[in-house]
Protein backbone atom coordinates (compact mmCIF):
# COMPACT_ATOMS: atom_id res chain seq x y z
CA UNK A 1 0.00 0.00 0.00
CA UNK A 2 1.35 3.37 -0.94
CA UNK A 3 0.65 6.92 0.71
CA UNK A 4 1.08 10.22 -0.23
CA UNK A 5 1.40 12.94 2.29
CA UNK A 6 0.89 16.36 0.55
CA UNK A 7 0.83 19.97 1.74
CA UNK A 8 2.74 19.67 4.44
CA UNK A 9 5.89 21.20 6.26
CA UNK A 10 8.67 18.73 5.63
CA UNK A 11 11.13 18.64 8.29
CA UNK A 12 13.93 15.66 7.02
CA UNK A 13 16.03 15.29 10.13
CA UNK A 14 18.99 17.05 8.72
CA UNK A 15 18.34 20.20 10.37
CA UNK A 16 17.95 21.36 7.36
CA UNK A 17 15.19 24.27 6.64
CA UNK A 18 12.02 23.13 6.73
CA UNK A 19 10.23 23.37 3.30
CA UNK A 20 6.81 22.62 2.05
CA UNK A 21 6.32 19.76 -0.07
CA UNK A 22 5.30 16.16 0.15
CA UNK A 23 6.18 12.82 0.51
CA UNK A 24 5.34 8.98 -0.72
CA UNK A 25 6.00 5.86 1.08
CA UNK A 26 5.17 2.16 1.51
CA UNK A 27 5.59 -1.09 3.72
CA UNK A 28 9.31 -1.25 1.40
CA UNK A 29 10.38 2.34 2.10
CA UNK A 30 10.55 6.10 1.70
CA UNK A 31 9.99 6.48 -2.37
CA UNK A 32 9.80 10.05 -3.22
CA UNK A 33 10.05 13.94 -1.03
CA UNK A 34 9.38 16.52 -3.11
CA UNK A 35 9.68 20.34 -2.52
CA UNK A 36 6.34 22.05 -4.12
CA UNK A 37 3.73 20.12 -5.62
CA UNK A 38 3.76 16.85 -7.78
CA UNK A 39 0.75 14.88 -8.51
CA UNK A 40 1.44 10.96 -7.28
CA UNK A 41 -0.58 8.14 -7.73
CA UNK A 42 -1.03 6.76 -4.30
CA UNK A 43 -3.51 4.30 -2.25
CA UNK A 44 -3.84 6.88 0.56
CA UNK A 45 -3.86 10.21 0.21
CA UNK A 46 -3.66 13.07 2.99
CA UNK A 47 -4.05 16.41 2.54
CA UNK A 48 -1.64 17.63 5.82
CA UNK A 49 -2.96 21.12 6.10
CA UNK A 50 -0.07 22.51 6.43
CA UNK A 51 0.92 20.04 9.54
CA UNK A 52 4.35 18.82 10.24
CA UNK A 53 6.18 15.59 8.54
CA UNK A 54 9.28 14.29 10.62
CA UNK A 55 10.93 11.28 10.62
CA UNK A 56 10.03 8.76 14.05
CA UNK A 57 11.73 10.14 17.07
CA UNK A 58 14.79 7.47 18.41
CA UNK A 59 14.86 7.81 22.16
CA UNK A 60 18.46 5.24 22.08
CA UNK A 61 18.08 5.45 26.02
CA UNK A 62 15.20 3.42 27.21
CA UNK A 63 14.97 0.63 30.14
CA UNK A 64 11.93 -1.21 28.89
CA UNK A 65 14.41 -4.53 28.19
CA UNK A 66 11.91 -6.97 29.67
CA UNK A 67 8.40 -5.42 29.05
CA UNK A 68 8.07 -7.13 25.68
CA UNK A 69 8.09 -10.69 27.49
CA UNK A 70 5.03 -9.29 29.77
CA UNK A 71 3.17 -7.67 26.24
CA UNK A 72 2.84 -4.66 24.52
CA UNK A 73 1.26 -2.00 26.83
CA UNK A 74 4.28 -0.47 27.06
CA UNK A 75 4.69 1.08 24.11
CA UNK A 76 1.75 3.17 24.40
CA UNK A 77 3.28 6.17 25.59
CA UNK A 78 6.22 5.49 23.55
CA UNK A 79 4.01 6.11 20.18
CA UNK A 80 2.04 9.20 21.97
CA UNK A 81 5.33 10.61 21.93
CA UNK A 82 6.43 9.26 17.92
CA UNK A 83 9.18 7.72 19.31
CA UNK A 84 9.02 4.96 16.49
CA UNK A 85 12.58 2.89 17.56
CA UNK A 86 14.62 3.05 20.98
CA UNK A 87 17.62 0.86 22.40
CA UNK A 88 17.35 -0.73 25.44
CA UNK A 89 20.23 -2.51 27.75
CA UNK A 90 21.74 1.10 29.14
CA UNK A 91 23.51 2.31 32.31
CA UNK A 92 25.43 -1.09 32.26
CA UNK A 93 21.95 -2.42 32.85
CA UNK A 94 21.30 -5.32 30.75
CA UNK A 95 18.64 -9.03 31.84
CA UNK A 96 21.64 -10.76 30.18
CA UNK A 97 24.05 -12.35 30.54
CA UNK A 98 22.85 -13.79 34.01
CA UNK A 99 24.31 -15.40 36.38
CA UNK A 100 23.27 -19.24 37.19
CA UNK A 101 21.61 -17.42 40.53
CA UNK A 102 19.42 -14.77 39.41
CA UNK A 103 17.91 -13.46 42.41
CA UNK A 104 20.31 -11.08 44.12
CA UNK A 105 20.97 -9.50 40.30
CA UNK A 106 17.42 -9.56 39.57
CA UNK A 107 16.56 -7.74 42.85
CA UNK A 108 19.37 -4.87 42.29
CA UNK A 109 17.75 -4.11 39.06
CA UNK A 110 14.41 -3.98 39.45
CA UNK A 111 13.75 -0.19 40.46
CA UNK A 112 15.17 0.38 36.85
CA UNK A 113 14.04 -2.50 34.95
CA UNK A 114 10.59 -3.53 36.79
CA UNK A 115 9.84 -7.37 38.13
CA UNK A 116 12.13 -9.86 36.27
CA UNK A 117 10.66 -13.23 36.43
CA UNK A 118 12.92 -16.35 36.38
CA UNK A 119 11.44 -17.19 32.83
CA UNK A 120 13.22 -14.58 31.20
CA UNK A 121 16.38 -15.54 28.58
CA UNK A 122 19.98 -15.51 30.51
CA UNK A 123 22.31 -14.80 27.28
CA UNK A 124 22.36 -12.63 25.19
CA UNK A 125 21.92 -14.67 22.28
CA UNK A 126 18.56 -16.17 23.56
CA UNK A 127 17.64 -12.62 24.56
CA UNK A 128 17.61 -11.25 20.43
CA UNK A 129 16.08 -14.74 19.82
CA UNK A 130 13.38 -14.08 22.57
CA UNK A 131 12.32 -10.53 21.40
CA UNK A 132 12.38 -11.38 17.29
CA UNK A 133 9.81 -13.82 18.87
CA UNK A 134 7.41 -11.68 20.32
CA UNK A 135 5.26 -8.82 19.09
CA UNK A 136 7.52 -5.06 19.35
CA UNK A 137 5.22 -2.09 19.63
CA UNK A 138 8.20 -0.17 18.40
CA UNK A 139 11.65 -1.30 16.16
CA UNK A 140 14.50 -2.09 18.85
CA UNK A 141 17.43 -2.64 19.71
CA UNK A 142 19.65 -4.20 22.44
CA UNK A 143 22.70 -3.25 24.24
CA UNK A 144 24.64 -5.69 26.55
CA UNK A 145 25.75 -4.07 30.05
CA UNK A 146 28.77 -4.13 31.53
CA UNK A 147 27.42 -4.80 34.99
CA UNK A 148 25.61 -7.40 33.55
CA UNK A 149 28.85 -9.06 32.41
CA UNK A 150 30.42 -8.23 35.50
CA UNK A 151 27.89 -10.05 37.52
CA UNK A 152 27.73 -13.03 35.92
CA UNK A 153 31.23 -13.53 35.63
CA UNK A 154 32.19 -12.74 39.56
CA UNK A 155 28.98 -11.58 41.16
CA UNK A 156 29.04 -8.46 43.16
CA UNK A 157 32.34 -8.63 44.11
CA UNK A 158 34.82 -5.91 44.89
CA UNK A 159 38.07 -8.09 44.30
CA UNK A 160 40.06 -6.95 40.68
CA UNK A 161 39.13 -8.75 37.26
CA UNK A 162 41.71 -11.89 37.25
CA UNK A 163 42.60 -12.46 33.85
CA UNK A 164 40.81 -15.85 33.36
CA UNK A 165 37.56 -13.61 34.31
CA UNK A 166 38.62 -10.68 31.89
CA UNK A 167 38.82 -13.29 29.27
CA UNK A 168 35.43 -14.63 29.79
CA UNK A 169 33.65 -11.58 30.28
CA UNK A 170 35.40 -10.22 26.60
CA UNK A 171 33.92 -13.28 25.03
CA UNK A 172 30.23 -12.43 26.43
CA UNK A 173 31.12 -9.15 25.40
CA UNK A 174 32.16 -10.64 21.63
CA UNK A 175 29.18 -13.08 21.48
CA UNK A 176 26.96 -9.78 21.78
CA UNK A 177 28.23 -7.54 19.27
CA UNK A 178 28.64 -11.05 16.76
CA UNK A 179 24.66 -11.20 17.64
CA UNK A 180 24.13 -7.85 16.47
CA UNK A 181 24.12 -5.45 19.68
CA UNK A 182 24.79 -2.04 18.19
CA UNK A 183 27.21 -1.15 21.31
CA UNK A 184 27.83 -2.13 25.07
CA UNK A 185 26.60 0.28 27.91
CA UNK A 186 28.64 1.07 31.18
CA UNK A 187 27.29 1.52 34.27
CA UNK A 188 30.16 2.98 36.32
CA UNK A 189 28.58 4.66 38.83
CA UNK A 190 26.41 1.53 39.98
CA UNK A 191 27.32 -1.56 42.06
CA UNK A 192 29.82 -3.28 40.90
CA UNK A 193 30.87 -1.72 37.90
CA UNK A 194 32.45 0.93 40.27
CA UNK A 195 34.50 -0.90 41.63
CA UNK A 196 36.77 -1.36 38.09
CA UNK A 197 39.39 0.20 36.57
CA UNK A 198 40.22 2.06 33.44
CA UNK A 199 42.77 -0.27 32.70
CA UNK A 200 40.20 -3.43 33.53
CA UNK A 201 37.17 -1.75 31.41
CA UNK A 202 39.85 -0.92 28.30
CA UNK A 203 40.51 -4.78 28.09
CA UNK A 204 36.86 -5.64 28.71
CA UNK A 205 35.71 -3.55 25.68
CA UNK A 206 38.39 -4.19 23.49
CA UNK A 207 35.98 -6.28 21.08
CA UNK A 208 33.94 -3.15 21.23
CA UNK A 209 36.35 -1.28 18.80
CA UNK A 210 37.27 -4.26 16.72
CA UNK A 211 33.25 -4.35 16.00
CA UNK A 212 33.34 -0.74 15.05
CA UNK A 213 31.12 -0.71 17.94
CA UNK A 214 29.76 2.48 20.73
CA UNK A 215 30.20 2.54 24.18
CA UNK A 216 27.64 4.26 26.51
CA UNK A 217 28.05 5.23 30.07
CA UNK A 218 26.38 6.10 33.26
CA UNK A 219 29.83 7.79 34.34
CA UNK A 220 31.33 6.92 37.92
CA UNK A 221 30.20 10.63 39.12
CA UNK A 222 27.91 13.21 38.35
CA UNK A 223 28.54 16.04 41.01
CA UNK A 224 31.80 16.37 42.69
CA UNK A 225 33.53 13.91 40.52
CA UNK A 226 31.65 14.88 37.62
CA UNK A 227 35.24 16.04 35.47
CA UNK A 228 37.52 13.50 36.58
CA UNK A 229 34.43 11.06 35.58
CA UNK A 230 34.12 12.31 31.71
CA UNK A 231 37.74 12.22 31.77
CA UNK A 232 37.99 8.83 33.07
CA UNK A 233 35.39 7.44 29.85
CA UNK A 234 37.28 9.20 27.23
CA UNK A 235 40.50 7.32 28.50
CA UNK A 236 38.76 3.79 28.50
CA UNK A 237 36.99 4.98 25.01
CA UNK A 238 40.35 5.50 23.82
CA UNK A 239 41.76 2.73 25.06
CA UNK A 240 39.35 0.17 23.75
CA UNK A 241 39.44 2.23 20.12
CA UNK A 242 35.67 2.46 20.27
CA UNK A 243 32.91 5.50 19.99
CA UNK A 244 31.90 7.06 23.20
CA UNK A 245 28.48 8.48 24.22
CA UNK A 246 28.07 9.94 27.38
CA UNK A 247 24.94 8.89 29.14
CA UNK A 248 22.60 11.94 30.98
CA UNK A 249 24.91 14.43 31.02
CA UNK A 250 24.49 16.60 33.94
CA UNK A 251 26.21 18.40 36.96
CA UNK A 252 24.48 17.41 39.63
CA UNK A 253 24.90 18.94 43.52
CA UNK A 254 24.13 22.38 43.76
CA UNK A 255 27.55 23.40 45.07
CA UNK A 256 28.61 21.97 41.00
CA UNK A 257 25.84 24.27 39.45
CA UNK A 258 26.72 26.55 36.63
CA UNK A 259 30.60 25.69 36.69
CA UNK A 260 31.38 21.95 36.22
CA UNK A 261 29.36 21.23 33.57
CA UNK A 262 31.29 24.09 31.66
CA UNK A 263 34.39 22.39 32.84
CA UNK A 264 33.08 18.82 31.75
CA UNK A 265 32.13 20.43 28.18
CA UNK A 266 35.59 21.60 27.73
CA UNK A 267 37.19 17.39 28.37
CA UNK A 268 34.68 16.49 25.32
CA UNK A 269 35.87 19.46 23.04
CA UNK A 270 39.78 18.91 23.63
CA UNK A 271 38.91 15.02 22.88
CA UNK A 272 37.09 15.92 19.49
CA UNK A 273 39.09 18.11 18.97
CA UNK A 274 42.00 15.35 19.37
CA UNK A 275 39.92 13.32 16.85
CA UNK A 276 37.95 11.24 19.35
CA UNK A 277 34.55 10.44 18.36
CA UNK A 278 32.40 11.26 21.76
CA UNK A 279 29.16 13.00 22.04
CA UNK A 280 26.56 13.01 24.98
CA UNK A 281 23.03 12.63 25.44
CA UNK A 282 20.03 14.38 28.13
CA UNK A 283 17.02 14.79 28.97
CA UNK A 284 14.84 17.81 29.36
CA UNK A 285 14.37 17.84 33.15
CA UNK A 286 15.94 18.80 36.41
CA UNK A 287 15.70 15.77 38.04
CA UNK A 288 16.77 12.56 37.42
CA UNK A 289 15.14 8.52 38.12
CA UNK A 290 17.00 5.84 39.63
CA UNK A 291 17.41 3.15 42.82
CA UNK A 292 17.54 4.01 46.40
CA UNK A 293 20.36 1.59 46.48
CA UNK A 294 22.56 3.89 44.80
CA UNK A 295 22.53 6.35 47.93
CA UNK A 296 24.87 2.90 49.67
CA UNK A 297 28.73 3.95 49.49
CA UNK A 298 30.10 1.25 47.77
CA UNK A 299 32.66 1.20 51.14
CA UNK A 300 29.56 0.40 53.03
CA UNK A 301 28.94 -2.52 50.60
CA UNK A 302 32.08 -4.34 50.05
CA UNK A 303 31.98 -5.92 47.39
CA UNK A 304 28.27 -8.05 49.12
CA UNK A 305 25.21 -6.37 48.29
CA UNK A 306 23.10 -8.89 49.58
CA UNK A 307 24.87 -8.75 53.33
CA UNK A 308 24.89 -5.18 52.98
CA UNK A 309 21.39 -4.75 52.46
CA UNK A 310 20.55 -7.38 55.33
CA UNK A 311 23.10 -5.05 57.82
CA UNK A 312 20.58 -2.29 57.35
CA UNK A 313 17.97 -4.19 59.66
CA UNK A 314 20.59 -3.99 62.62
CA UNK A 315 20.87 -1.47 64.48
CA UNK A 316 24.99 -1.70 63.68
CA UNK A 317 24.44 -1.68 60.64
CA UNK A 318 21.66 1.60 60.62
CA UNK A 319 24.55 3.07 62.79
CA UNK A 320 27.07 2.39 59.89
CA UNK A 321 25.32 3.56 57.18
CA UNK A 322 24.70 7.08 59.13
CA UNK A 323 28.18 7.62 59.78
CA UNK A 324 29.05 6.76 56.11
CA UNK A 325 26.12 8.75 54.13
CA UNK A 326 27.87 11.87 56.85
CA UNK A 327 31.06 12.23 55.23
CA UNK A 328 32.31 12.39 51.43
CA UNK A 329 33.95 9.83 49.00
CA UNK A 330 36.59 10.77 46.71
CA UNK A 331 34.84 8.25 44.39
CA UNK A 332 31.54 8.04 44.71
CA UNK A 333 28.93 10.95 45.05
CA UNK A 334 27.03 11.46 48.27
CA UNK A 335 23.88 13.11 47.31
CA UNK A 336 22.77 12.90 51.11
CA UNK A 337 25.14 15.96 51.37
CA UNK A 338 25.16 17.28 48.09
CA UNK A 339 21.65 17.33 47.35
CA UNK A 340 20.19 16.45 51.03
CA UNK A 341 17.45 14.02 51.86
CA UNK A 342 14.19 16.74 50.91
CA UNK A 343 15.60 16.48 47.45
CA UNK A 344 15.24 13.01 46.95
CA UNK A 345 11.39 11.38 46.21
CA UNK A 346 10.15 8.02 46.37
CA UNK A 347 8.53 7.06 43.40
CA UNK A 348 8.43 3.18 43.42
CA UNK A 349 7.72 0.87 46.61
CA UNK A 350 7.02 -2.47 46.77
CA UNK A 351 5.55 -3.14 50.29
CA UNK A 352 2.06 -1.98 51.49
CA UNK A 353 3.51 -0.23 54.23
CA UNK A 354 5.54 2.32 52.19
CA UNK A 355 3.18 3.23 49.61
CA UNK A 356 1.27 6.08 51.45
CA UNK A 357 4.59 7.74 51.25
CA UNK A 358 5.49 7.05 46.84
CA UNK A 359 5.46 10.81 45.91
CA UNK A 360 7.17 12.68 49.15
CA UNK A 361 10.49 13.51 50.06
CA UNK A 362 12.66 11.69 52.44
CA UNK A 363 12.27 14.07 55.03
CA UNK A 364 8.96 14.17 54.93
CA UNK A 365 8.19 10.61 54.49
CA UNK A 366 10.34 10.13 57.11
CA UNK A 367 8.29 12.29 59.46
CA UNK A 368 5.08 10.86 58.21
CA UNK A 369 5.94 7.05 58.73
CA UNK A 370 7.30 7.83 62.01
CA UNK A 371 11.11 7.45 61.59
CA UNK A 372 13.59 8.94 63.57
CA UNK A 373 14.88 10.87 59.99
CA UNK A 374 15.44 10.01 56.37
CA UNK A 375 17.99 8.25 57.21
CA UNK A 376 16.39 5.63 59.64
CA UNK A 377 13.53 5.48 56.73
CA UNK A 378 16.34 4.97 53.70
CA UNK A 379 17.99 1.92 55.69
CA UNK A 380 14.49 0.06 56.47
CA UNK A 381 13.12 0.32 53.19
CA UNK A 382 16.28 -0.51 51.17
CA UNK A 383 16.54 -3.26 54.50
CA UNK A 384 12.81 -4.42 53.92
CA UNK A 385 12.62 -3.88 50.05
CA UNK A 386 15.40 -5.77 49.17
CA UNK A 387 17.02 -2.80 47.23
CA UNK A 388 13.90 -2.84 45.15
CA UNK A 389 13.02 1.07 46.54
CA UNK A 390 13.17 3.71 43.23
CA UNK A 391 13.44 6.88 44.19
CA UNK A 392 13.15 10.23 41.78
CA UNK A 393 17.16 13.13 42.90
CA UNK A 394 16.20 16.59 42.09
CA UNK A 395 19.89 17.15 41.45
CA UNK A 396 20.44 19.47 38.94
CA UNK A 397 20.32 23.54 37.26
CA UNK A 398 17.93 23.75 34.57
CA UNK A 399 20.48 26.24 33.62
CA UNK A 400 22.89 23.46 33.07
CA UNK A 401 20.31 21.16 31.54
CA UNK A 402 19.78 24.17 28.76
CA UNK A 403 23.80 24.54 28.32
CA UNK A 404 24.29 20.63 27.31
CA UNK A 405 20.76 20.93 25.54
CA UNK A 406 22.34 23.47 22.80
CA UNK A 407 25.48 21.19 22.38
CA UNK A 408 25.30 20.38 18.92
CA UNK A 409 26.66 16.45 19.77
CA UNK A 410 24.24 16.70 22.64
CA UNK A 411 21.45 14.11 21.28
CA UNK A 412 17.96 14.18 23.08
CA UNK A 413 16.99 10.70 25.19
CA UNK A 414 14.23 9.75 27.75
CA UNK A 415 16.26 7.42 29.93
CA UNK A 416 12.80 6.38 31.41
CA UNK A 417 12.85 3.66 33.95
CA UNK A 418 10.49 0.96 34.66
CA UNK A 419 10.23 0.50 38.07
CA UNK A 420 6.43 -1.08 39.01
CA UNK A 421 4.80 2.24 39.86
CA UNK A 422 1.99 4.44 39.56
CA UNK A 423 4.86 7.73 39.91
CA UNK A 424 7.06 7.63 37.09
CA UNK A 425 9.52 10.05 36.28
CA UNK A 426 7.23 12.33 33.79
CA UNK A 427 10.03 11.87 31.46
CA UNK A 428 8.72 8.61 30.72
CA UNK A 429 5.67 10.18 29.34
CA UNK A 430 6.49 13.71 28.22
CA UNK A 431 9.89 13.85 26.88
CA UNK A 432 9.76 14.47 23.78
CA UNK A 433 6.78 16.70 23.26
CA UNK A 434 8.40 18.90 26.35
CA UNK A 435 11.63 19.13 24.24
CA UNK A 436 10.06 20.84 21.32
CA UNK A 437 7.44 22.62 23.76
CA UNK A 438 9.90 24.25 26.09
CA UNK A 439 13.19 24.32 23.54
CA UNK A 440 11.99 25.81 20.48
CA UNK A 441 8.43 27.19 21.21
CA UNK A 442 9.19 28.82 24.64
CA UNK A 443 12.84 29.01 25.31
CA UNK A 444 13.72 30.04 21.35
CA UNK A 445 16.95 28.03 22.21
CA UNK A 446 16.99 25.69 19.67
CA UNK A 447 15.38 26.00 15.98
CA UNK A 448 12.88 23.18 15.15
CA UNK A 449 15.09 21.57 12.64
CA UNK A 450 17.68 21.62 15.26
CA UNK A 451 15.48 19.52 17.47
CA UNK A 452 13.96 17.29 15.44
CA UNK A 453 17.82 16.74 14.24
CA UNK A 454 18.80 15.78 18.11
CA UNK A 455 15.55 13.18 17.93
CA UNK A 456 16.07 11.52 14.68
CA UNK A 457 19.29 11.25 12.75
CA UNK A 458 21.75 12.42 15.37
CA UNK A 459 20.19 9.02 17.22
CA UNK A 460 20.20 6.93 14.16
CA UNK A 461 23.62 7.68 13.45
CA UNK A 462 25.53 7.50 16.81
CA UNK A 463 23.56 4.07 17.46
CA UNK A 464 24.34 2.48 13.78
CA UNK A 465 20.49 2.15 12.95
CA UNK A 466 20.89 2.01 9.23
CA UNK A 467 18.17 3.45 7.04
CA UNK A 468 16.74 5.35 9.65
CA UNK A 469 16.18 9.11 11.09
CA UNK A 470 16.35 11.01 7.71
CA UNK A 471 13.32 11.17 5.32
CA UNK A 472 15.52 9.93 1.84
CA UNK A 473 14.40 7.59 -0.66
CA UNK A 474 15.29 4.28 0.13
CA UNK A 475 15.08 4.73 3.98
CA UNK A 476 12.43 2.60 6.48
CA UNK A 477 9.17 4.61 6.42
CA UNK A 478 8.94 5.31 9.89
CA UNK A 479 7.35 8.73 9.93
CA UNK A 480 5.08 11.49 12.00
CA UNK A 481 2.63 14.06 10.85
CA UNK A 482 1.19 16.40 13.40
CA UNK A 483 0.86 19.99 14.17
CA UNK A 484 3.98 21.21 16.41
CA UNK A 485 1.89 23.67 18.08
CA UNK A 486 -0.46 21.48 19.62
CA UNK A 487 1.93 18.43 20.39
CA UNK A 488 2.40 18.63 24.23
CA UNK A 489 3.24 16.54 26.99
CA UNK A 490 1.03 16.60 30.29
CA UNK A 491 3.43 14.73 32.74
CA UNK A 492 4.23 16.57 35.73
CA UNK A 493 6.22 15.39 39.03
CA UNK A 494 2.49 16.16 40.79
CA UNK A 495 1.04 14.10 38.11
CA UNK A 496 3.55 11.95 35.82
CA UNK A 497 1.88 9.02 34.37
CA UNK A 498 -0.49 11.49 31.61
CA UNK A 499 0.49 10.68 28.24
CA UNK A 500 1.57 13.26 25.82
CA UNK A 501 -1.16 15.21 23.46
CA UNK A 502 -1.40 15.73 19.71
CA UNK A 503 0.45 13.39 17.68
CA UNK A 504 -1.38 12.57 14.63
CA UNK A 505 -0.39 9.63 12.72
CA UNK A 506 2.71 7.62 13.26
CA UNK A 507 4.03 4.84 10.56
CA UNK A 508 6.08 2.19 11.42
CA UNK A 509 8.15 0.40 8.11
CA UNK A 510 5.19 2.61 6.20
CA UNK A 511 1.85 0.90 8.36
CA UNK A 512 -0.06 3.00 10.45
CA UNK A 513 0.59 3.06 14.43
CA UNK A 514 -1.86 6.28 15.28
CA UNK A 515 -4.18 7.86 13.23
CA UNK A 516 -6.42 10.85 14.26
CA UNK A 517 -4.33 10.58 17.63
CA UNK A 518 -6.11 7.26 17.92
CA UNK A 519 -3.67 4.49 19.01
CA UNK A 520 -4.28 1.35 16.14
CA UNK A 521 -1.74 -1.37 16.61
CA UNK A 522 0.86 -2.32 19.26
CA UNK A 523 2.59 -4.91 17.01
CA UNK A 524 4.61 -3.32 14.25
CA UNK A 525 8.17 -2.90 15.74
CA UNK A 526 10.98 -4.98 14.79
CA UNK A 527 14.19 -6.50 16.48
CA UNK A 528 17.12 -4.58 14.87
Amino acid sequence: MTTHIYNAKICDGTGAPVWRGGILFSEQGILDVYEGEKDLTADEAIDAHGRLVTPGFIDIHRHCDIMPFYGTAYGTTMLRQGITTTVVGNCGISPTPAPEQTEEMYAYYEPVLGPLGNDLPRTYPAFRAGLKDLQLPVDTAAMIGTGAVRIAVKGFSNSPWTADELEQGRALIEEAMKAGAPGVSLGIMYLPECYGTVEEFAALLEPVGRYDGVITTHIRGEGDSLVASVEEVIEIARRAGCALEISHFKSCGMKNWRHAIHEAIQRIEVARAAGQDVTCDFYPYAGGSTALTTMLPPAFVQGDLKSALERLGTEEGVLAFRRSVQQEWPDWDNYAISLGWDRILISGVILPEFESLRGLDMVTAAKQAGYKDAVSLAAAMMYKEQGRTAIINLSMSEQDVDTVAQLPYAILISDSIYADTKTPHPRMHGTFPKFLREYVRKKRLLTLEEAVHKMTQMPALRMRLKEKGVLVPGFAADLLLFDEATFTDRATYEDPARQAEGMDQVWIGGRKAVEDGRLLRLDLGHLL
